[in-house]
């Protein structure tokens, strides 16, 4: 691909929080940066990504079918520590390059969702590589690309809409049974969001109600619908962990939480942006 190329995309990834059109408009997209392998330089590389749950994800190495492993491969086999880019958050991951069965496993599950990694395999002698990004764990809060507390939040918000998008689309695309990455796609889904549940939960609402006593009646709705789209992730979950998935109930149950949610980021949007990216009074803290 070439460079110019990559660059307009890296360019548009990095201003619309991780949204672009043309090739890679409604694709999981993230942007790979790693050490080169001779230069030492950093080079960032827009690559689609598979959910692997438990904070990984899959790239794979297929440079189109083309004879040679892609540069950035080789980059991450000399150094494994590489930083991705998600268009919300920044992160350092370890590369492990999946060997054997692991291999074989997620490939066949790429396949899966897209056949064109198939026909790349045909079209070359050597054996694809697959590579699972690891998130190394950091101190702190997350590094989200955002200038403001509200943007951050909206940002979020976005990813997990886009995310949302793409799996729908996915399920209405879904044959007799339910493929094996479209699970791990939801299950993913499901545990991201009780994650960013969570911080809100124990994080961004205390500090608000310290803060902000007025907003006491709508931090309280917000907590009470985070307990309702848990109960909606858990049902999600127990239909999808069935031996014979029925794509028909799934989807079923994936509109359900659409509506629930998509009603509640909504609702979290109205009220508190304004007041997160408000100018900061005298008294506030910073």
């Amino acid at each position: 691909m070439p460079n110019d190329f990559n660059q307009q995309v890296i360019e548009e990834f990095r201003a619309n929080a991780g949204e672009v059109g043309g090739y890679f408009e409604g694709a999981r997209l993230i942007l790979l940066t790693t050490t080169g392998a001779r230069s030492g330089e950093r080079r960032t590389t827009p690559l689609g990504y598979y959910p692997d749950g438990g904070g990984s994800v899959l790239v794979i190495a297929s440079a189109g079918g083309s004879p040679k492993h892609p540069d950035w491969y080789h980059n991450l086999v000399a150094q494994p520590q590489v930083t991705v880019e998600t268009g919300v958050f920044t992160y350092e991951a370890k590369a492990e390059v999946l060997t054997g069965a692991a291999r074989d496993e997620a490939f066949a599950r790429a396949v899966e969702a897209d056949l064109g990694w198939a026909e790349y395999q045909a079209g070359t002698r050597r054996v694809i590589p697959v590579v699972a990004l690891h998130e190394i764990a950091g101190d702190g809060p997350p590094n989200v690309n955002a200038s403001s507390m509200g943007q951050a939040v909206k940002a979020i918000h976005d990813a997990f809409r886009r995310e949302l998008a793409l799996i729908r689309k996915e399920i209405g695309e879904a044959g007799a049974t339910l493929g094996a990455q479209l699970r791990i796609n939801c299950l993913t889904f499901c545990q991201g969001l009780h994650n960013h549940h969570t911080g809100e939960d124990l994080g961004m609402f205390p500090f608000l109600a310290d803060q902000r006593p007025e907003l006491s009646p709508a931090l309280d709705r917000l907590r009470e619908e985070h307990v309702q789209i848990a109960a909606l992730t858990a049902e999600l979950k127990q239909v999808i962990g069935t031996a014979q998935a029925d794509p028909a109930h799934v989807r079923e149950e994936v509109e359900r939480l659409t509506a629930a949610l998509e009603a509640h980021l909504t609702y979290e949007e109205e009220q508190l942006i304004p007041v997160l990216d408000a100018p900061a009074g005298p008294g506030d803290t910073p």
